[in-house]
């Protein structure tokens, strides 16, 4: 006698997958995401806008799956969390073409700010907690 293993027994169980499948979608997300953080600090570590967008696209692709579950709180997070960003990277290009060192430090505060917003989400996520606006 053989147990089909392509259905959940039971809806918890059902859920117990779909919230394991979540995590590990958060938490490539989370790395990629992490990735871009530290490379911001890296001269030449640019090659983290690549994975910028990877992890974007993941998390747009992924966001309606986790809908109903604390796991959309995360993927609000970490979409907002690039938006943001992007925008205030934007906002102050001019003044890192028309002055350096303030638009240096302006984008090291974007950097910091950034960093900080994933690795609290990361953090938030592995304790299974949402995470706020």
């Amino acid at each position: 006698m053989s147990q089909d293993f392509t259905t959940p027994a039971t809806p918890d169980q059902a859920l117990l997958l779909k919230l394991q499948g979540l995590n590990t979608i958060g938490t490539i997300s989370y790395v990629l995401h992490l990735i871009v953080a530290v490379a911001a600090f890296i001269p030449g570590g640019q090659f983290g806008m690549t994975l910028l967008v990877v992890a974007l696209i993941l998390d747009m692709v992924k966001r309606e799956d986790a809908a109903g579950t604390w796991h959309a709180s995360h993927f609000r997070w970490r979409i907002r969390s690039v938006i943001f960003a992007g925008l205030a990277y934007l906002l102050t290009f001019p003044l890192f073409l028309l002055f350096y060192f303030p638009g240096a430090i302006a984008w090291a505060v974007i950097s910091v700010w950034f960093l900080y917003r994933i690795v609290t989400g990361f953090v938030a996520m592995n304790k299974g907690q949402e995470i706020g606006a």
